[in-house]
């Protein structure tokens, strides 16, 4: 199988691999780099366990993505988001407002509500609800997720805590 060499920009940090054609992101991440943060769930793109930002704020699933098409990119995973040992706005809102059970869709969870704020900072319940579909969490009923999100988006824009 024809091997890639790639390099990725990971949570600030450039890193060089190699990788073959069939090579997730995911795989590349946790196997190759050791980002288990980023967490296998279904490896169909269908739970969003695995997303991760690409360039900023686009959300993926990296189950469904090619390692090798991510060459030159930077990817942000839910560990790469504090700053100076201070959480970032959203893991704080989780956290805040008791939306973590288990924890294991909490990173994903995270990352997509970055993109879902950097899309629309001030989304109404349903459009919140509209942006997380694809991640799932077997814990909750979502209604804590969703007041995290509410909370995260006041605090960006300035309104919350």
């Amino acid at each position: 199988m024809k091997k890639h060499a790639i390099t990725l920009t990971v949570n600030g940090e450039e890193r060089d691999l190699i990788v073959p054609s069939n090579r997730t992101l995911l795989d590349a991440l946790r196997d190759d780099l050791g980002f288990t943060d980023t967490k296998y769930g279904c490896g169909t793109g269908e739970c969003g366990a695995c997303t991760v930002l690409v360039d900023g704020t686009t959300s993926i699933n990296g189950c469904l993505t090619l390692a090798a098409t991510m060459d030159g990119r930077s990817i942000t995973t839910a560990a790469g988001l504090a700053r100076d040992g201070d959480l970032h706005p959203v893991q704080q809102a989780f956290i805040d407002n008791d939306a973590i059970q288990c924890g294991f869709c909490t990173p994903g969870m995270v990352l997509k509500t970055i993109s879902i704020l950097d899309e629309n900072p001030n989304p109404s319940e349903a459009e919140i609800r509209q942006g997380l579909e694809g991640s799932i969490c077997r814990c909750t009923g979502y209604t804590k997720i969703v007041e995290a999100v509410q909370d995260a988006s006041n605090r960006l824009s300035g309104l919350g805590e």
